[in-house]
């Protein structure tokens, strides 16, 4: 249904989320200012006992700070009670008294076909379920006791059976007065091109149902009972009910359990996702059939953001990781990944259930790999890289494989991991130094000095191998935000969405945004849950002497410090992200295009960069003063950098 224009702002409008939100959660009444709409709780997405679920009435918009959880009453009711977006949209407006627009009557013809056919599944499931009982089930039954699967995990799964013929689902439908055209359209039944009565897809097979989000049958797997059929395994053909691709195995479960902090596994079969949720491992599904497609691949990140792809040990399994990895590559963004676990070779998860226990399936999943191991694994496993040609033919197709990847900030560590792995394989043939290094004409060079005990103490070291320009602009941001908590309300959502790329400021940040929402002293509150990082930051020399810091009670000056620091912060990074983007493009001198993008980002991190001295007289000295403190220290720590 398409509606109409405003009709979404209108229904947020008259909306309150924390009503919605309210019937999932218990709101932290310490935490919580009610008369303002602004409510914590614990998140209901993922299990914590912390209240890091933000909710904000004024802007229609929630926030988890632990598992990162977003959006607004429509989001939450999709992802929290399993809707779809009319769903959502339908249950918010009859709450709010907003009359749903009239539905185009095609698109309401379509819905009521669906309608009727996710009927005539349920329908032939039944038929299923009750063939499994019967004398023709007998093998079924057997074969399914042989593979110590539970009556409790039958009915789970609500596993069934098709007997041997032709049209023993046909006739039972027809006996139930289903039409023709609807067995048909359901994918339950082929005409016959000998001119008899349709025959059943389904005939002598282990029946599995295939359900979408909502729980409507749409499908049937079927494993063949006889081992020389030619398909071991077969799916009911796409309807308007199905599609292959764009559908997963037990998805529905899957996202609940995934929502409440499971992993979210993908295995291959319907066997192996239920030898997984038998084992603990709920949130578990599997492609139906095919290799993992692009839509289904956006399915699984909307359940995780980084879910487990769990694969055999042999060469097959190797070979569709290695797939999957080049059409993951150009999707990937920031929290949006892919770990692979690989099992024992000859071993699949019911295997390693029933042979090892839970607990080795669950040491296999702590150890996944992340995606740039299988890219590396791919391009030398087997490789012998014994001459400088070979090595440039590897260097060639890793270059390839990582600019196929979109995201700047990916590629660039991508690239960094790649450089860290080569150097391991390459590196470690070069011999040990052993003493001084003698050098041209007989003369030796001094073995390498140690560093000195102030380079160690130096802000370099502080920075944890950080840049130290973002080392230095990041502290001065908390600083200044800790100093001033009247700025934290005003820049709330630059300190959300500003990268602290070192671990203590990120700690900070986190820390800041908490307490900034709890009753009490800031920096008290802090402190109680970073402990020395907050110590360590404010004895900073370039932080102590840093006159928004010291000038506590000039509100004014520290507003127009934090928003020069945070545009700087910005546009160094995106400085950085565009050139390294652009030298991506490079393939030998350099065009007018590419020198043209060069010199824009350039001259965007220079405006940004610049004090507006003409502002205010007083202020633009202080301001001044400390630019030009915090680009001292950067010269001369990149300056230390160099000598040691």
């Amino acid at each position: 249904m398409s509606l109409p224009p405003g009709f979404l702002d209108e229904l947020r409008t008259r909306t309150t989320l924390s009503h919605v939100v309210g019937r999932k959660v218990t709101w932290d009444n310490r935490k919580s200012n009610q008369a303002k709409g602004d409510l914590w709780a614990p998140c209901p997405f993922h299990q914590e006992k912390t209240a890091s679920f933000h909710v904000d009435d004024r802007k229609g918009y929630y926030y988890c700070f632990g598992c990162h959880a977003k959006g607004d009453a429509i989001s939450f009711l999709k992802d929290a009670e399993n809707m779809s977006f009319m769903e959502a949209v339908e249950t918010l407006a009859r709450e709010a008294g907003m009359q749903m627009p009239a539905a185009d009557p095609k698109a309401a013809e379509r819905a009521d076909r669906r309608t009727e056919l996710a009927g005539v599944m349920e329908e032939a499931l039944r038929h299923y379920r009750l063939q499994l009982k019967t004398a023709a089930g007998a093998a079924a039954r057997d074969y399914l006791a042989r593979r110590k699967l539970s009556e409790a995990a039958q009915d789970r799964f609500e596993i069934g059976f098709a007997p041997e013929g032709w049209q023993g689902l046909w006739d039972a439908l027809r006996a139930r007065g289903i039409a023709e055209d609807l067995i048909l359209g359901a994918g339950l039944a082929k005409p016959s091109t000998k001119g008899k009565a349709p025959y059943d897809v389904f005939r002598n097979r282990i029946i599995f149902p295939i359900r979408d989000p909502r729980g409507r049958c749409i499908a049937f797997g079927g494993r063949a009972m006889d081992p020389n059929d030619n398909a071991k395994y077969l799916n009911s053909p796409e309807t308007e009910l199905f599609d292959k691709g764009r559908s997963l195995y037990n998805h529905g479960p899957a996202r609940e359990a995934a929502g409440k902090g499971q992993p979210l596994i993908v295995a291959e079969g319907y066997m192996d996702v239920i030898a997984l949720v038998g084992a603990g491992f709920e949130a578990a599904v599997a492609p139906l059939g095919t290799a993992i497609t692009e839509d289904q691949l956006r399915l699984l990140w909307r359940l995780s953001p980084e879910p487990l792809i769990m694969l055999d040990g042999d060469t097959a399994g190797i070979r569709a990781a290695t797939r999957l990895i080049d059409l993951a590559l150009p999707m990937l963004e920031a929290g949006q990944s892919l770990r692979f676990v690989i099992l024992p070779e000859g071993m699949d998860p019911d295997d390693l259930i029933k042979l090892r226990g839970r607990e080795a399936m669950a040491k296999l999943i702590d150890a996944a790999q992340p995606m740039v191991n299988l890219l590396w694994q791919r391009e030398t496993e087997g490789k012998v890289f014994d001459s400088p040609e070979r090595k440039a033919t590897l260097d060639k197709s890793l270059r390839e494989a990582i600019k196929r990847i979109a995201d700047p900030s990916i590629r660039a560590h991508y690239g960094e991991e790649i450089k860290r792995l080569r150097w391991e394989l390459f590196g470690s043939n070069r011999p040990a130094a052993r003493g001084p290094a003698p050098m041209r004409g007989g003369k030796w060079k001094p073995a390498p000095q140690q560093p000195l005990p102030a380079t160690k103490a130096s802000l370099l070291a502080a920075a944890s191998g950080a840049e130290v320009e973002d080392f230095l602009r990041e502290a001065m941001i908390l600083a200044i935000a800790i100093t001033h908590p009247t700025c934290i309300q005003r820049f709330e959502s630059q300190l959300e969405t500003v990268e602290m790329r070192d671990a203590g400021h990120e700690r900070l940040r986190h820390a800041l945004l908490v307490a900034a929402h709890e009753t009490g002293d800031l920096r008290g509150n802090i402190a109680a849950n970073v402990g020395p990082d907050l110590e360590k930051l404010m004895g900073l020399a370039h932080v102590r002497t840093a006159p928004p810091v010291r000038n506590a009670d000039n509100a004014d000056l520290a507003a127009m410090c934090l928003a020069e620091e945070l545009a700087k912060l910005e546009a160094r990074r995106g400085a950085e992200a565009e050139v390294a983007e652009a030298m991506e493009d490079l393939t030998g001198l350099a065009d007018e295009g590419l020198t043209w993008r060069l010199s824009q980002a350039a001259e965007a991190r220079h405006r940004a960069g610049r004090s507006k001295l003409d502002d205010d007289s007083d202020m633009g000295e202080d301001r001044a003063a400390l630019s030009a403190e915090l680009q001292r220290l950067i010269d001369t720590a990149a300056w230390e950098k160099k000598k040691h």
